[in-house]
């Protein structure tokens, strides 16, 4: 059936509910790969069935992994090679998967053998320069096939060497967990320094975490330098991965923008996800905030313009920018210029966006400014982003005539969110 070009949002009044969203991308993709590389079977269990993992997965049996995954129990079972590659020659197609490039790049690394890594055209534009010079001082030759430090790219594998390497930290924390996930196999000892401030920082610290469930201890002598010795291994083993938090920030806008009570479940303060600190943004508007060990639940209330520096949660963005609609004053977000090579240019696009619906915005080189205007429906172009799409529905909680288009592009990451907030736009209505 041909999914809808349009989803027509529909106004409802303060959400009451409970959710729980589907397994983290992020860790799904992580625990994907040590346990591809482990010793022995892994079973990992919360996995988050998307267009994104699934593309992990089938670029991972491509490689000769044996991977067994239910997407109706969310269970996979990887059998793991101690490190090896199966296969000797593969051509990889990510799609738009950013993880799966950086991560899979510097895994092939680890075989014999010729490979090529491709994906869709945002892919080809997506900046890759800073891994490659990164994987080479490691022994690894790999190349931009258009000399552009983009995608495609090929990979003649001989094994990785290891020794120290450096890698610049203000386009994406990726890279650096793609080189700590494969370090464990490498020859010699690898050390890797971050030169600048690192984007995304809580990112790197859940691949430790990860890591570490399988066996692996990342050590970090000083700020900014990692190592990790060789030699050492991932083990199987069974292993739960915790809900989106990302993906958790849309329903707690939701409770946020519509003045409603709103419980996640399945996260903490303690979570391995650093996008649970979005809550601290939307308690300095005015929310009311309550952590529990294994949920956390926003109350909206009087929400007032913040200014925040969103480098280390910027996959949330885009969620609090659709808060910031209808908040009093000003609403200024900083240090996410590395935002703009991601699925789309998340701060361009996002402000052409908010001005149709009618706010008032300033773009600058790392975020924008936000002044909520007289507020009005609008076709929401989602530029095949995701989490544009999830965003800016949040607007039509309140507003009418707001049209998110092409409202498939979700199954990137959640293929299930507008029926999810269906149903809480839906309880809420009969209580």
């Amino acid at each position: 059936m041909t999914p809808p070009s349009t989803y027509t949002m529909q106004p409802a009044g303060p959400l009451q509910g409970t959710v729980r969203p589907p397994g983290s991308k992020s860790i799904t993709n992580r625990a994907l790969v040590c346990a591809a590389l482990a010793r022995g079977v892994s079973q990992l269990n919360g996995v988050l069935d998307s267009e994104d993992t699934e593309v992990m997965i089938k670029g991972l049996r491509r490689l000769g992994f044996e991977i067994q995954h239910s997407a109706h129990d969310a269970v996979a079972s990887v059998q793991g090679t101690g490190g090896n590659v199966p296969v000797h020659a593969a051509e990889l197609f990510v799609n738009n998967s950013g993880t799966t490039m950086r991560f899979l790049t510097p895994l092939v690394a680890l075989g014999q053998g010729d490979f090529r890594l491709d994906g869709v055209a945002r892919m080809r534009e997506r900046p890759m320069f800073d891994l490659i010079e990164a994987l080479r001082p490691l022994g690894v030759m790999v190349e931009s096939v258009a000399h552009s430090g983009c995608p495609p790219l090929t990979v003649h594998a001989r094994g990785l060497n290891g020794g120290a390497t450096t890698v610049r930290g203000n386009v994406s924390s990726q890279f650096l967990s793609g080189l700590l996930m494969v370090a464990p196999y490498a020859k010699h000892d690898v050390e890797i320094e971050v030169h600048g401030p690192l984007v995304s920082q809580p990112y790197v610290e859940m691949t430790r975490r990860v890591m570490q469930a399988f066996g692996v201890e990342v050590q970090q002598p000083e700020v900014g330098r990692y190592r990790v010795a060789a030699g050492s291994s991932y083990v199987g083993c069974e292993y739960a991965i915790e809900p989106d938090a990302s993906a958790a920030s849309y329903f707690w806008g939701a409770a946020a923008v519509t003045g409603g009570t709103v419980q996640v479940q399945g996260l903490g303060r303690d979570s391995l996800q650093g996008d649970v600190r979005f809550c601290e943004c939307l308690r300095e508007m005015g929310c009311e905030v309550h952590y529990s060990v294994d949920s956390v639940t926003v109350r909206g209330g009087s929400l007032r313009g913040i200014s925040v520096d969103m480098n280390a949660i910027s996959d949330t963005v885009q969620t609090l920018a659709a808060v910031s609609l209808f908040a009093a004053g000003t609403t200024r977000i900083t240090g996410v210029g590395h935002i703009r090579h991601k699925e789309t240019d998340r701060i361009g696009d996002l402000a052409r966006e908010l001005r149709k619906l009618g706010a008032h915005v300033e773009e600058f080189e790392d975020g924008l400014a936000i002044t909520p205007g007289t507020l009005r429906g609008a076709k929401i172009a989602t530029y095949q982003d995701h989490r544009m799409a999830m965003s800016l529905a949040l607007v039509g909680l309140r507003i009418p005539g707001v049209m998110i288009e092409d409202p498939g592009c979700t199954a990137k990451t959640y293929p299930n969110f507008f029926a999810d907030l269906r149903s809480l736009s839906e309880a809420a209505a009969q209580h």
